[in-house]
């Protein structure tokens, strides 16, 4: 296969680092941390297929069905997130760009700002939720897994912490800007919340899986 042919598998993939790279503004960091946290998703789902009938892990199978069933939701929620997060930096940039010329047109682009700016926090913020949920599902998966792909949850919660902290940016500087301190603090209270113990859980994680595979 020459270098500029794609399997079809990859094609896709392919399509969005290129978008990722170009001058273009979307997709940018927001959809990256969603395809991060939606990678982390996966790989619980991947450890928990490969471990959900082998006779070894019989007694953890109804657990990690559970966990399945969460990590499969949670991937497709995640997947979703790159389109909301182009939608709601779009609705930004285009509230700036509304007419200013009069008072009234002032009022009515600060108004569409600041409701643009509000979109503009839930959506990396519900990433965050997310993501913090696949970290924890992670913990289980390293945990209880198939210790033949437990390097997989590894890889799942490092993803998904990496998912977690870069929609974080997104969320600080989309609250910066919002008149609504009420609503902004709100929101980065709940993102504290969200970002306490994430780290150490990640690196506990870690731990365990690496001294699984050593």
């Amino acid at each position: 296969m020459s270098d500029t042919q794609q399997a079809p598998e990859n094609a896709s993939i392919q399509t969005f680092l290129t978008e990722l790279a170009s001058a273009a503004p979307t997709p940018g960091g927001g959809g990256a941390a969603a395809i991060s946290g939606a990678m982390g998703a996966a790989l619980v789902s991947m450890v928990c297929n490969l471990t959900i009938g082998k006779k070894k892990y019989v007694e953890v199978e109804a657990e990690l069905k559970e966990v399945l069933a969460k990590s499969e939701g949670l991937r497709v929620v995640l997947t979703g997130m790159i389109g909301e997060d182009v939608q709601a930096f779009d609705a930004v940039m285009g509230a700036y760009g509304l007419p200013k010329a009069t008072d009234d047109e002032k009022a009515a682009r600060a108004e569409k700002i600041q409701a643009a700016l509000k979109t503009a926090c839930d959506v990396p913020l519900a990433c965050c939720r997310a993501c913090r949920a696949v970290i924890d599902l992670a913990a289980i998966t390293a945990d209880k897994g198939n210790l033949n792909v437990v390097s997989d949850a590894g890889v799942a919660v490092l993803s998904a912490y990496a998912g977690l902290r870069s929609a974080a940016l997104n969320v600080y500087v989309n609250a910066k800007g919002l008149e609504d301190r009420d609503f902004a603090d709100e929101r980065l209270k709940e993102l504290e919340d969200l970002l306490a113990g994430a780290g150490a859980l990640t690196e506990k994680v870690y731990e365990v899986v690496k001294t699984k595979v050593n």
